[in-house]
Formats: C-alpha cells, structure tokens, sequence
C-alpha cells in the first residue's frame, strides 16, 4: 500500500491519500483495508468530511482500480468540553504530524478534573494546537496519574487515535517505569496477574478483586538499599495492560507500596508524590510503521532518594 500525509495550508482537514492496489475493489472495501473506521466514515458523511478518487468526489459504493488517488479528509474537530486552551509549558520529546510524546512532570494532571481543573496536560497541548492552527481536540494516547511523572504520547487526530488505540489492544505500544517501592522485594523477577476493580467504598482507589479486570505487570529488582534505615527498592515495571492505579495497585497488593504513595499505603516522608516515573515508550508510528522508541531519565527527587541511601 503506498501511502502519504498532507495538512493542506488552504484546506485545514486532516487529509490522507492512499494509491489503490486492486481493480473493482469497493472504496468502502478499500478503507476498511487502510484502517479508516465506521465512525470516521459516519462523520466524513455527516460533518463535513470528504472522500476523493482522483480529485473526484466519490461515495463508498465507487469501484477502484489500481493506481487510483484516494484521498480522505476528516471532518475539522472541536474541542472536547471541559478543555480549556491554556498555554503552560510541555517538554517535548517528540512531534510530526500524528503524534505528540511529551515529558511529563509531578504534580500535573494529565487531563482537567473537578479538583483540578487547569494547567493540565491536555489544556496546555489545546493552547499548542492553537498556536500551530491545528483543528483537532486532545487524545491521550498513554495516560499518566497526576503525581507520576515521565513519557506520554498524544494523538493529534481522533483517526490517530483510532489506530494507536488497535496497536495497544495488539500489545504493540510498550511502556516501562521506574519506582521506588517501601521493603525490600524478595524475588528479582515475577509477574504480578491479578485483577482490579475499583474499591466499592471509594470512587477514587482500585483493589484487586475477584470480579475486577485483568491486570498483568512484570516487575525487576534494580537495587535493594536502606534509607533512613527503612529498606527500599529500586524496581524496573513493565505494564502488558493498563489499568487505573495498575502499577500502584499490585506493588501494594504485593505488600510494597510504593514510597510517598499515601492512597495505597506508602508515606510521603522523603518524596511527596509517588515514587513512579515512566522512563521508556515505545511503538509503531501509526502511519509509517516505524518503531519509535523514547526514554526519560528518573526525576531529581526520585534520584535523590536512590543516590542519598
């Protein structure tokens, strides 16, 4: 399949061509071979999208033949309700025309909530979309907890999104994190199976429970030390699902909470958030297939608590 991007400076739609490979093949056929979803067909029919066969507005229905232009243009998007366009920092790690890989710091939530509602992640990427004239929304792509700090990917189109969200069902998107965790962890490798569901008497905390979703994170010692004379443990996670509080969950249901995590049982004594930072992501890139892969070192306060034990 030969295929290419464009963002037409006059036309603001998201746009995507493709060259047909096959004689008589049904359009509707061949997007569904390219990944365009029945959503993103309904709104290319009823919000103002539009389907092209060699410059010629066609329908579905219309039969290819190989060598033929398709081009896609998406509806423009608006942004989500509950956004606002804020414009605070974003480390940038990396950006094309598809997605964005951000750094995240502590002590900012990924989207606004009811707590917090401003300087988020997703305000502030708004507030960028409207500096570049983007016409798109925000879509998390990897989600990170308010205090846990690291990389996390954003879609810059809701067919992006689309197509990150069937990598990461295929197990395609992989991330890896650093924590600090109270005790020392026995076992330099295990996997922790066990599934989670929200605690009936909280709308916030997770549990793991019987009749919870399934929920699998890979864990390895890096370094077992003394801090304060309380024992500590540097651990690698590697997630295979990705569940509210997963990580956070399983490290307290393992009987290691992780250090300054207060909801599941740690103390915020030496660090005042959780000790949890995602250092590593990588995927294909949703259009290329290119392997991307990004790293993030440990933040300062984790790094003190690990360098002064």
């Amino acid at each position: 399949m030969n295929r290419s991007l464009q963002m037409n400076n006059i036309d603001a739609r998201y746009t995507l061509s493709f060259t047909a490979e096959k004689d008589g093949q049904l359009l509707r056929e061949a997007l569904s071979e390219w990944r365009i979803s029945k959503r993103a067909l309904t709104a290319i029919k009823f919000e103002g999208g539009l389907l092209t066969v060699n410059s010629v507005e066609r329908n579905v229905r219309h039969p290819l033949q190989i060598g033929d232009r398709v081009e896609v243009k998406f509806p423009l998007e608006e942004k989500s309700e509950g956004l606002v366009v804020e414009y605070g920092e974003l480390t940038i790690v990396y950006e094309d025309e598809a997605i964005l890989v951000l750094d995240k710091p502590a002590h900012q939530s990924t989207i606004p909530s009811r707590e917090h509602p401003t300087k988020s992640i997703a305000n502030n990427v708004c507030g960028y979309f409207a500096q570049q004239g983007l016409a798109s929304t925000v879509h998390i792509v990897t989600r990170l907890d308010r205090d846990t700090s690291g990389l996390l990917c954003v879609a810059k189109h809701a067919h992006i999104h689309h197509l990150t969200g069937l990598a990461q069902r295929g197990g395609e998107v992989s991330r890896e994190y650093e924590a600090i965790v109270h005790g020392h962890v026995i076992e330099d490798c295990q996997s922790i199976v066990a599934p989670i569901g929200r605690k009936d008497t909280s709308i916030i905390e997770r549990e793991v429970r019987e009749d919870g979703q399934f929920a699998h994170t890979d864990v390895s010692v890096k370094r077992r030390f003394y801090r304060q004379e309380e024992p500590m443990t540097h651990i690698c996670l590697k997630l295979h699902t990705g569940r509210t509080h997963q990580i956070r969950v399983h490290m307290a249901h393992l009987g290691h909470p992780l250090v300054g995590d207060e909801l599941y049982g740690g103390t915020r004594k030496l660090i005042d958030r959780q000790a949890l930072h995602c250092v590593s992501l990588s995927m294909k890139h949703p259009l290329t297939s290119e392997v991307l892969h990004f790293t993030s070192p440990l933040n300062e306060d984790m790094q003190q608590l690990i360098t002064n034990s």
